[in-house]
C-alpha cells in the first residue's frame, strides 16, 4: 500500500532553492540544540537526583549510627515507631518519612500519607546481603518520591559474645542485625529545579533559532550565487549566446559545475560555427547547382517542345514517338524541381521577394484552379463563401493553393473540397480529401524538405519541395499553414492562415 501526503489547498510548500536550504539549516540547528539541550537535561536532571539521594543517604546512615545503638533487641512495636518518630525529628529541612521493619515483621511507621515501600526494596537489601542501602524512585499521590533502605548492622566488638552485640549502621562488621529502615524524601526541589532548566532549555531555544536565521540566510546566499550565475548562463546560451562563459571561483562541486558550464559553452559554439559553416555549404551548392542547371534544361526544354509537336504530328515511328514523350515529361520534372530548389535558396538566403496587394481569396483560389485545369474537375468542390479581402503576393498564394490541392489529388481521394472563410480576424483556406489520411509518424514532417511519407512512391510524384515551399511562402505573409487528420479516418486536412487585409479608408466627402 502506498502512502501519499496530501497538501491543503491554499498551503502551498517551499519551492525556492533559498527558502528550502534555509529551512534545512534551521532544521539542523533545531535538531542539533534539542539533541545538546536534551542531553544536558539529562545529564543535569541525573546529576540533581543523584546528589539529593547521595545526601539522604549519608544523613540517614549518620542518624542511624546515633540512634540505633540505644536501641533494645529484639525491637519491640513501640521501639521502632519510637525510632521513626525519632528519625523524622532529625530529618530537618528533609523532611523524610521513616518507617522500619523488624526481619518479616510488618512496616512500623510514625507518620501518616507515608509512601508504599516498593517490593523491590526490600528484595535488593536481601540480595546485597544487609550491606548498603538501596533506594528507588517512585509516584505517590502526584509526587515524586525517594524511597531509602537501609540495614542496620550488628555492632561486635572482638572477644566479645552475641550479649554485647550493639546494633549500628556504620560498622565494619558483616553481621546484620534483622533490622530494616526506610525513609522516604519528597523531591519537590528537585523537580523545581528540573522544572525551571527545562523551562530555561526551551526559553533558548527561540533566541537560537533567531540566531541561527542570519548565517543560515548567508549561507544561503553563498551557495546559491554561483547557481544564480549558472542559470543566468544557460538562459544566455539557450538565446543563443553562445560565447557565455562564467567565472569559477574556488575548488568545491559548485566551481567544478562553473567549470564544466564553460567547458560545454565552448563545445557547442565549436559545434554550432561548424553546422553553421556545413549548412551555408551545402545551401551554397544547391543554389550554385540549380543555377548551373538552368541553361542547359532551358535548352533541352526547348528541343523537347519541338519533338514532342513532331510525335504528335506523326512523323516519329511509335516507338521514337513513346521514347520522346519519356524524355519530354522527364526535362520538365528536372525543370520543375530546379526551380523549386531555386525558390529554397531564395529563401534560406532571406531574398525571396515579396509583392503584396489586395485581393479577394476567393479569386485567387478560382484563378489557380482555372490555370491547372481543375475548374471543371467533378472531383474539386469549392465553397467560396463571402469575400475575403487579403494583402499578400498572388503568385505566392498560387503556389500555396496549388501545391495543396495537388497534393490532396495526388495521395488522397475524391471528392476534394476547398473552403475559404473569415475565422477570428484571418483569412482561411482549407483543403480536405477523403483519403486514407496522414500517418501519425508523419504529421510532424509533412512541411520539411525532402520528406516523403510513402518511401516506395516513385519519383515521379515529387521531390518532396511542394509543401515545404508551401509552409515558407505561408510564413513569408504572417501567415501559418498547418496539417491534420479529419475525425474518424475520413481524411486530411491542410488548413492556410493569413491575415486579413486593412480595411480601405472610406473616400472623403465632398465638400
Amino acid at each position: 500500500m502506498t502512502f501519499r501526503l496530501r497538501v491543503p489547498r491554499g498551503l502551498r510548500l517551499p519551492r525556492g532553492l533559498r527558502v528550502r536550504l534555509v529551512v534545512a539549516f534551521l532544521l539542523a540547528v533545531a535538531f542539533g540544540s534539542l539533541l545538546t539541550a536534551g542531553l544536558t537535561f539529562q545529564q543535569a536532571r541525573s546529576a540533581i537526583l543523584d546528589r539529593t539521594q547521595a545526601g539522604a543517604v549519608a544523613d540517614l546512615r549518620a542518624q542511624l549510627d546515633s540512634l540505633a545503638p540505644g536501641l533494645p533487641f529484639p525491637p519491640r512495636t513501640e521501639d521502632l515507631r519510637d525510632l521513626t518518630r525519632q528519625l523524622d525529628r532529625a530529618g530537618g529541612a528533609r523532611t523524610w518519612r521513616s518507617s522500619a521493619a523488624y526481619q518479616n515483621g510488618p512496616l512500623v511507621s510514625a507518620s501518616r500519607g507515608t509512601p508504599p515501600v516498593p517490593a523491590a526494596l526490600p528484595k535488593a537489601v536481601a540480595v546485597r546481603g544487609g550491606d548498603g542501602a538501596a533506594y528507588q524512585r517512585v509516584e505517590h499521590a502526584g509526587r515524586l518520591w525517594l524511597v531509602l533502605a537501609m540495614p542496620v548492622m550488628y555492632a561486635d566488638e572482638p572477644g566479645a559474645g552475641d550479649a554485647s552485640h550493639e546494633p549500628g549502621a556504620g560498622d565494619a562488621s558483616r553481621t546484620p542485625s534483622g533490622l530494616t529502615v526506610y525513609a522516604s524524601l519528597p523531591l519537590d526541589a528537585d523537580e523545581a529545579d528540573i522544572a525551571a532548566l527545562l523551562t530555561a532549555a526551551e526559553a533558548g531555544a527561540v533566541p537560537a533559532l533567531a540566531l541561527a536565521l542570519v548565517p543560515a540566510l548567508f549561507a544561503a546566499r553563498r551557495v546559491l550565487r554561483p547557481v544564480r550565475r549558472l542559470h543566468v548562463g544557460a538562459e544566455r546560451i539557450a538565446a543563443g549566446e553562445l560565447g557565455t562563459r562564467l567565472e569559477a571561483e574556488g575548488h568545491d562541486e559548485l566551481a567544478d559545475l562553473t567549470r564544466t558550464f564553460n567547458t560545454m559553452a565552448q563545445t557547442l559554439q565549436r559545434d554550432d560555427a561548424e553546422l553553421r559553416r556545413m549548412e551555408a555549404g551545402a545551401r551554397r551548392f544547391a543554389a550554385d547547382v540549380a543555377h548551373e542547371l538552368r541553361t542547359p534544361l532551358a535548352a533541352m526544354t526547348a528541343v523537347t517542345e519541338v519533338l514532342d509537336e513532331d510525335a504528335a504530328s506523326g512523323a516519329l515511328p511509335s516507338d521514337t514517338a513513346e521514347a520522346v514523350q519519356l524524355v519530354s515529361d522527364e526535362t520538365r520534372t528536372l525543370a520543375r524541381m530546379v526551380e523549386d530548389l531555386m525558390e529554397v535558396s531564395r529563401f534560406d538566403a532571406g531574398t525571396a521577394p515579396l509583392r503584396p496587394e489586395h485581393v479577394d481569396l476567393r479569386l485567387l483560389v478560382t484563378k489557380t484552379l482555372r490555370l491547372r485545369g481543375w475548374d471543371g474537375d467533378e472531383r474539386i468542390t469549392v465553397e467560396p463563401g463571402e469575400p475575403v479581402s487579403v494583402h499578400a503576393d498572388p503568385r505566392r498564394v498560387d503556389v500555396v493553393l496549388a501545391n495543396l490541392v495537388g497534393n490532396a489529388l495526388r495521395h488522397g481521394r475524391p471528392p476534394v473540397t476547398v473552403r475559404v472563410r473569415a475565422e477570428d480576424g484571418r483569412a482561411v483556406v482549407t483543403v480536405t480529401d477523403h483519403g486514407p489520411g496522414i500517418p501519425e509518424h508523419a504529421l510532424p514532417h509533412v512541411f520539411d524538405r525532402f520528406y516523403k511519407a510513402d518511401t516506395a512512391r516513385t519519383r515521379s510524384e515529387g521531390s518532396g519541395l511542394g509543401l515545404a515551399l508551401a509552409h515558407e511562402n505561408a510564413l513569408l505573409h504572417g501567415g501559418t499553414l498547418t496539417a491534420a487528420n479529419v475525425p474518424g479516418d475520413a481524411g486530411a486536412v491542410f488548413t492556410l492562415a493569413l491575415p486579413l487585409a486593412a480595411p480601405s479608408p472610406a473616400p472623403p466627402e465632398p465638400q
